[in-house]
């Protein structure tokens, strides 16, 4: 090789390897990641996965968490930034389906002030009774439990962790669907909540599986049904409500959202880099022990879910009477 080719191919080398840092240095800022909720749970510990996941395709993208009124300040945070793919964040069940018709007033739009990047996870909500409890009373199915319910008229209740949390609506909504009777208890959190389960204070839970897990693979809760429309591979042998009341589907779950206005090209760029990550073994497996399975979607697909959560949550929360002034 003459020297002009030598230096030729040297300087080739050499562009090849600055490209990937150049892309890295032409990120004016971080992309701001919103988690409208405190840190150290499973929205929080998704999030900072994927995050780290994205790195080579996005930059850095930094996780910002703002909690506090059941997660609508750090949704109106995402709101009213700026719509040029600077700060996303999460979009949930309470924030995006539940509390418009809960709070009395709300400071955001969840129908048109936010545009969907992609489903991030599901989690199925188990159906659990006190194990050693349902034994004496005879319950050890579904059909047990309404025919319980059904021949022993306002003897059974159902905790949860407060008026209008995931827990009750599933109540409620399993109660309209059974044709069944029981007092709604609410705790101040779904762990006061499954801890009066634990002691027998209340009879049935729809608990999150993630929360609910460690208790029924120790025997002391006994999972009746999930309420995902199909069986959770996260619990096998347990069927879904959904085998019993055709459509029953109470899910928790998340995903990205950006602040409306945002360009499609911008949407498109971060729906591919965070379905990539999602979609990814690695992901998966550190998904797992959350009992959260990755979901994957076009921003679309997502727009359409939500409409679709807020339309079947506004029926609930009417039905269930919560209300947050």
């Amino acid at each position: 090789m003459n020297r002009r080719n030598l230096i030729i191919t040297a300087a080739a080398a050499a562009m090849a390897l600055a490209a990937p840092l150049a892309a890295h240095a032409e990120q004016d800022a971080p992309i701001r990641l919103i988690v409208p909720y405190a840190p150290g749970g499973p929205l929080d510990a998704t999030s900072r996965i994927l995050a780290e996941r994205v790195r080579d395709s996005l930059g850095v993208v930094v996780v910002d968490n703002k909690a506090g009124a059941g997660g609508n300040i750090g949704a109106d945070i995402i709101a009213k930034a700026a719509p040029d793919g600077q700060t996303i964040g999460l979009a949930a069940t309470a924030t995006h389906a539940v509390n418009p018709w809960l709070f009395s007033r709300m400071p955001y739009d969840a129908a048109k002030d936010f545009a969907g990047i992609t489903q991030m996870v599901r989690v199925p909500n188990v159906l659990v009774v006190n194990a050693a409890r349902a034994e004496k009373m005879g319950i050890h199915s579904v059909d047990d439990l309404i025919k319980y319910a059904k021949s022993h008229p306002g003897k059974l209740n159902y905790g949860s962790g407060g008026n209008g949390s995931a827990g009750h609506l599933a109540g409620e909504m399993f109660k309209q669907r059974a044709g069944i009777y029981a007092l709604h208890i609410p705790y101040r959190g779904a762990s006061p909540a499954q801890l009066a389960l634990l002691a027998g204070e209340v009879d049935f839970n729809i608990d999150n599986l993630a929360a609910a897990a460690p208790n029924i693979k120790a025997g002391k809760l006994k999972a009746l049904a999930v309420t995902s429309l199909e069986a959770s591979p996260m619990l096998p042998g347990v069927a879904p409500l959904s085998d019993k009341f055709k459509g029953f589907s109470i899910d928790t779950w998340w995903g990205l959202v950006a602040p409306a206005g945002t360009p499609k090209p911008v949407i498109d760029k971060l729906n591919k880099a965070f379905t990539d990550a999602l979609k990814s073994p690695e992901t998966k497996a550190k998904f797992a022990p959350m009992m959260a399975e990755p979901v994957a979607t076009s921003p679309e697909e997502f727009d359409r879910f939500m409409a679709a959560e807020r339309a079947k949550y506004q029926k609930l929360v009417k039905a269930s009477g919560a209300k947050v002034d």
